[in-house]
């Protein structure tokens, strides 16, 4: 019979946020490097085809041009108890400047985005879970590979209480800071 090895067995090290930080400063993680740290782990983050890249910028764009006092960042990082992923946008309270000496922390965000193509089991799976942990109130997946919008509301535990799924001729609507949202989901993707 085999035996399933953990990857602790296998000499695998978790690093805490502190320590990653300290790797990006002493300059052993750079930008060149293409990572986040996902509960403990340096996991190496996908390349970006061009539905990609479109539907993060319609995305950004669509929650920009909602013209709330929000600040709409993307891919860049937000700072988590054992990780900081960097989503494909965030919807954080505050401003830019309010950031100049450290990312979001779940406290600050009001809604994030991933966009999923080849990383959508990781992001409905691993980082749905992250989210969740860390009680970011509202979880979105723009899932490109069955062309639809999944909405995660209501973090309790590991998981989000109030999954929904939109399809691609839907209208999802919502709430963000106490408006009535309405967004076609054909128009955050190609």
């Amino acid at each position: 019979m085999t035996q399933i090895l953990s990857p602790t067995d296998l000499g695998l090290w978790r690093f805490g946020v502190g320590q990653y930080h300290k790797m990006i400063s002493q300059g052993i993680l750079d930008t060149d490097d293409n990572v986040e740290l996902l509960e403990g782990w340096v996991v190496e983050k996908m390349p970006k085809n061009p539905p990609h890249s479109l539907a993060n910028a319609l995305t950004r764009a669509y929650f920009e041009g909602l013209g709330l006092d929000l600040l709409v960042r993307t891919q860049e990082p937000i700072t988590l108890i054992h990780s900081e992923p960097e989503p494909d946008v965030v919807v954080a309270k505050g401003l830019l400047r309010d950031y100049a000496n450290r990312h979001p922390g779940a406290e600050d965000i009001v809604l994030l985005v991933e966009i999923s193509d080849s990383t959508l089991e990781r992001d409905r799976v691993w980082k749905q879970r992250i989210y969740a942990q860390a009680n970011i109130p509202v979880y979105w997946i723009v899932n490109l590979v069955d062309r639809q919008l999944e909405t995660y509301r209501f973090p309790k535990g590991e998981q989000y209480t109030l999954p929904q799924v939109y399809q691609l001729t839907q209208i999802a609507e919502f709430v963000l800071e106490k408006k009535v949202c309405k967004v076609a989901v054909k128009d955050l993707m190609f």
